[in-house]
């Protein structure tokens, strides 16, 4: 069994996630079946339908969670050391292209946000970085066409 490796941050907010959807949204979603239910004829019941997909979504949910949360390997970012690029590192770049500064950080699949700068470990641009210290040039093919960027901090924060 592969595991996963998390944030300590992403692994509490998975937890999070897990305790939320079996303790407020699966209860909920029951009530909501047995409210539907009363209302008589479920095979022209749209609440009853809607109600069984969400039920699907949210069991489906928390199975993927619960085997994440089992198999995770949790990384405390604040107990790596060093300039290397690793897992969990906090990582200022400048595109050599653009100039613009941007700062992510290395995070897990299941907590990568690229609206929040939190960049997955399998993607390119992560691939590009692990290994790499400061003044490194980062290179990496993206949609767009090549990529430059050089690397001008790396914190484990």
């Amino acid at each position: 069994m592969d595991k996963f490796p998390l944030t300590k941050k992403g692994f509490l907010q998975l937890e999070q996630e897990l305790k939320n959807l079996k303790g407020v949204d699966r209860p909920n979603i029951i009530a909501a079946i047995a409210e539907a239910r009363s209302h008589g004829d479920l095979s022209e019941n749209a609440e009853y339908s809607a109600a069984k997909e969400k039920q699907s979504f949210i069991e489906g949910r928390i199975q993927e969670l619960e085997a994440v949360v089992s198999r995770a390997q949790v990384i405390d970012p604040q107990s790596v050391k060093g300039d290397v690029v690793r897992f969990g590192a906090t990582v200022v770049v400048v595109d050599e292209d653009t100039d613009v500064e941007t700062t992510y950080q290395i995070v897990g699949d299941y907590e990568a946000d690229i609206e929040k700068n939190l960049i997955s470990l399998s993607s390119p641009l992560a691939r590009a970085l692990i290994g790499k210290e400061v003044g490194d040039v980062a290179e990496y093919t993206a949609p767009g066409g090549k990529k430059s960027f050089e690397i001008l901090e790396v914190k484990y924060v």
